[in-house]
């Protein structure tokens, strides 16, 4: 791994840290860095790697989208871009290891998206989160999916229309994250909940998380049918099996290899 390379990848035992690293453009998407982010998680994801953070290096976490990309790019290549920025979040949802996004400054845009699409996120006091495109002209159409459903309408549509930059503090309390720490805590909190989130089976955990995905948008008896079938055909794997056994006969669990 070379410390030049725009996204660095560190295994750390049983975790994996993905970093954006291009600082001097604030960490913004371009299409090369997001094929290449999107490769790192695909990577990690076949891995037996247990969690993943995604953190940054830098001023900023990610201030978005590469505007050196788009401005005057034909239609066909901005949707282009657009549908690879969408896949990496997609990726990112899609293997079977739990994502804590570590927020250390300002995520903005394409930014705040990537903080969204993350299943877990902490963020130091500092951070800030915007989707700044509806004080400019260019509306944030597509972060606005992500962050919409971490949020709400009445506190996505608020975010998209100022363009404000939102605290931590209230991006924790409106559940865009999961925590905001103070900035010499970051590291630790980040670490303390991917541990937590990694507790158990991780054979279990993959599942879990590709049905928790599966339902979050079905109207909730579509959700429940789902779940239902999920979850009678998941208590039959060993993994299933192992803990009902172990809890029944007062002993830890010895997870199958």
């Amino acid at each position: 791994m070379s410390e030049d390379e725009d996204v660095l990848v560190q295994r750390d035992g049983p975790f994996t840290t993905i970093t954006m690293n291009r600082p001097r453009r604030r960490n913004a998407l371009s299409r090369a860095f997001l094929l290449q982010l999107t490769s790192a998680f695909e990577e990690v994801g076949g891995t037996d790697s247990r969690g993943v953070i995604l953190a940054a290096n830098g001023p900023v976490f990610s201030a978005g989208h590469d505007f050196a990309d788009m401005a005057g790019a034909s239609h066909a290549d901005v949707r282009d871009l657009l549908r690879i920025c969408t896949d990496l979040m997609r990726t990112i949802q899609s293997i079977p290891q739990p994502v804590v996004a570590r927020v250390h400054a300002l995520a903005t845009a394409a930014g705040c998206q990537l903080v969204a699409s993350c299943d877990l996120a902490v963020a130091a006091e500092s951070a800030g989160f915007a989707a700044p495109g509806g004080k400019g002209g260019w509306f944030c159409h597509t972060p606005l999916v992500a962050i919409s459903h971490n949020v709400g309408r009445k506190r996505a549509a608020e975010m998209a229309f100022t363009g404000e930059v939102f605290d931590a503090a209230t991006a924790a309390d409106w559940g865009l994250i999961n925590y905001a720490v103070p900035d010499d805590e970051l590291d630790k909190a980040t670490h303390e909940l991917l541990q937590r989130a990694t507790q158990g089976s991780p054979r279990s955990k993959a599942l879990g998380k590709q049905a928790m995905y599966a339902q979050f948008d079905r109207p909730e008896q579509d959700a429940y049918a789902y779940a239902i079938e999920v979850m009678a055909a998941s208590a039959l794997t060993p993994e299933a099996q192992e803990g009902m056994t172990a809890f029944l006969e007062k002993r830890r669990p010895t997870w199958p290899a």
